[in-house]
């Protein structure tokens, strides 16, 4: 009998060996350290999944597994979470690993194919204007999606259109900067905002922007410009702006910027824990508010902005002075620079007001003073003018002046965005094929990209194709207190001629919401409009909060089909979304 009971147990271990999960075959096989300065760890291998931690530069993690560019990561307390592999260096324990890995970790780098090629400081057009890169320049991706690529460059992180840049991968080892060998001394920043030009001339191309208390390499010098040097990018700035003294190199951003101050010109600030919009907001400053500034860090500055409490805040809305600007000390007068030719300068700051001058790119002129978003600058004749402070830049202790777009209406908003169906369900199948699942998700994807850009706080009720049901999807409306709940769908008919949007509500409180984003979409996309009404659809309908469904067209006519599936329709309709939600709580 016991012979028995021994067999038997065998056995019963044998079979459960054979079915029982053998273990990930990409467990872990090292760890990483993270490279960058910044890093986004997210719930999953892709941007639409939620930011869950941020990383800084020389952290050590575990690897659990990688899935195409992405690495999960061991945290904390039993977490995970994913970074893109371009971003970290890998240590394995193998030696065949380490062997492998010794001719250099990669890292994606993507080359401007034009000139004058906008960086936004979103995925989309509707964002504003945070730099410009000169054909050839090269910068690092840090994110991307269907149409955009997140970059990181001289003056700081922004957003790029994928059809203006040449993606490259190379080994980390090949990236130098320029040759110290042939340096002639160290410089550091003494501008806020300081351009670097392709050559030593006002009028020659900028191809970045240093600000105050960077450390440079000095090349070379020719009248009084001088030829320098900061990480891959190489230029000329006016020498009136570098501070060369011996000892200079010790005047890190780091350090305590003594005597300088920030008054806030924003009606209302965020406060980050880091130098990045994609850090948390801590706390929020007003404008006339009055700071001593720490830290320097691209166009982010650190202050004390409660007692004993520090956070970041976006530069460009400060108003720098030095503590000894009332002593009688001679202060460096700020410049603007004329980016495109024909640019209005007029006799008031209105865009209604007459033009006095019509001023080509490259001219210079002296900021007398800054009224509200215009700068007015004294002209050759000695006499004055205004020129709007978005399309010029800027050099000196004045500030960049940017205009407010959709963004300053989105931050904070709460928006859960429900991509249709999912896992089994597919929805419905597309005349050549598509299917519905997969086309709701990539538009969501895009437009979590750019109102998370804008800083509003994004849901996703599925990011992968998982099922989800129709009572979960209405409560997380609920669950997060959503400002906007947005269901987006793709129509069918028997009928194969029919074609168009629709956009559909239930309650009268979300009548307004689902006309706002019906008009803005059916603008950007150009469809046939067939209209908004009552839709007795689960996810609206028990929905206590503002809240919409859109079909976005009919995947059962095959050339309606074809549109939607294009980058470009896709693009339309986020944009379209995206501006319509900025015109809703700009107006309620």
């Amino acid at each position: 009998m016991f012979k028995k009971f021994i067999f038997l147990l065998l056995s019963i271990i044998l079979v459960f060996g054979t079915f029982l999960p053998q273990g990930k075959s990409s467990a872990a096989s090292g760890s990483l350290t993270i490279s960058s300065d910044v890093v986004n760890v997210r719930g999953g291998p892709g941007l639409s999944y939620p930011l869950v931690k941020i990383a800084n530069r020389g952290e050590k993690y575990s690897i659990v597994k990688e899935k195409g560019d992405w690495i999960e990561i061991q945290l904390s307390y039993g977490k995970t979470g994913w970074v893109v592999n371009w971003l970290v260096t890998k240590e394995t324990n193998s030696k065949a690993a380490t062997a492998a890995s010794s001719t250099g970790n990669k890292n994606t780098v993507a080359k401007a194919n034009t000139d004058q090629l906008r960086v936004r400081s979103g995925p989309g057009t509707s964002f504003r204007i945070v730099g410009l890169l000169n054909k050839g320049q090269e910068v690092t991706i840090l994110d991307q999606n269907e149409n955009w690529y997140k970059i990181t460059f001289s003056f700081g992180e922004g957003w790029v259109a994928r059809d203006f840049l040449e993606t490259k991968t190379v080994k980390q080892e090949s990236k130098q900067t320029p040759a110290s060998s042939n340096s002639t001394g160290i410089g550091v920043v003494d501008g806020d905002t300081v351009n670097v030009r392709q050559e030593p001339s006002t009028t020659s191309s900028i191809i970045g922007k240093l600000t105050k208390g960077t450390s440079v390499t000095i090349y070379s010098k020719q009248n009084n410009w001088l030829e320098i040097g900061f990480s891959n990018l190489k230029g000329w700035v006016n020498s009136e702006f570098i501070n060369t003294q011996t000892g200079a190199l010790k005047d890190t951003p780091k350090k305590k910027l003594s005597g300088i101050n920030g008054t806030v010109t924003a009606g209302s600030l965020s406060v980050r824990s880091g130098s990045s919009l994609d850090t948390s907001i801590i706390g929020t400053v007003t404008k006339g508010q009055s700071f001593a500034i720490l830290e320097e860090n691209n166009n982010w500055v650190k202050i004390e902005y409660k007692s004993g409490r520090f956070g970041w805040v976006a530069g460009w809305y400060l108003d720098k002075t030095t503590a000894n600007s009332q002593s009688g000390q001679a202060q460096k007068e700020s410049t603007i620079t004329i980016l495109h030719n024909g640019t209005n300068i007029r006799n008031e700051a209105d865009v209604q007001s007459d033009v006095i001058k019509l001023a080509n790119e490259g001219e210079v002129f002296s900021v007398k003073s800054i009224v509200n978003d215009w700068y007015e600058v004294i002209l050759k004749n000695g006499k004055t003018g205004y020129v709007a402070g978005w399309i010029v830049s800027i050099n000196g202790t004045k500030p960049q002046i940017q205009k407010l777009g959709a963004e300053s209406y989105l931050k904070n908003k709460t928006i859960v965005l429900d991509p249709g169906h999912g896992g089994g369900d597919n929805g419905t199948t597309g005349a050549n094929g598509t299917l519905e699942k997969n086309l709701t998700l990539r538009t969501a994807r895009l437009l979590y990209d750019k109102l998370s850009a804008a800083g509003a706080n994004v849901y996703l009720t599925r990011s992968n194709d998982s099922f989800i049901t129709l009572p979960s999807r209405a409560s997380a409306s609920q669950s997060k207190n959503a400002d906007a709940f947005i269901s987006l769908h793709y129509d069918s008919n028997i009928d194969r001629s029919v074609r168009g949007m629709t956009g559909y509500y239930y309650h009268l409180y979300q009548k307004s919401l689902a006309e706002t984003l019906y008009a803005s979409t059916i603008g950007q996309t150009k469809l046939i409009d067939r209209g908004v009404r009552i839709g007795d659809f689960h996810v609206i309908r028990e929905n206590s909060k503002k809240a919409v469904l859109l079909e976005l067209g009919y995947l059962s006519n095959p050339e309606e089909e074809m549109t939607l599936n294009s980058s470009t329709f896709q693009e339309n309709a986020a944009s379209g979304l995206y501006n319509g939600l900025a015109r809703f709580f700009k107006n309620n």
